[in-house]
């Protein structure tokens, strides 16, 4: 349950960040803001290959990594 909560509130987090950083408006709700943070982390994860284990810590390059993911995820859904 635990970590249920803490996907949701980094995507929450991420996808805020996103939004702030994105030139322009995003005009989005709360909840679509949280899965476009959580799928930008997946993008971001997807794209570093998972490679390494460090047990779940929390790294700097990791979360911007995950904010930029998100800004792509912004951009392909506003050009299409």
């Amino acid at each position: 349950m635990f970590k249920l909560i803490s996907i949701i509130l980094s995507g929450l987090f991420v996808g805020l960040a996103a939004r702030y950083l994105y030139p322009g408006t995003v005009p989005m709700g709360l909840g679509r803001t949280i899965l476009l943070g959580i799928a930008g982390s997946l993008v971001a994860g997807l794209a570093a290959g998972w490679g390494s284990n460090d047990g779940g810590k929390v790294s700097r390059a990791g979360c911007i990594a995950s904010v930029l993911g998100a800004m792509v995820l912004i951009f392909i859904g506003r050009h299409l």
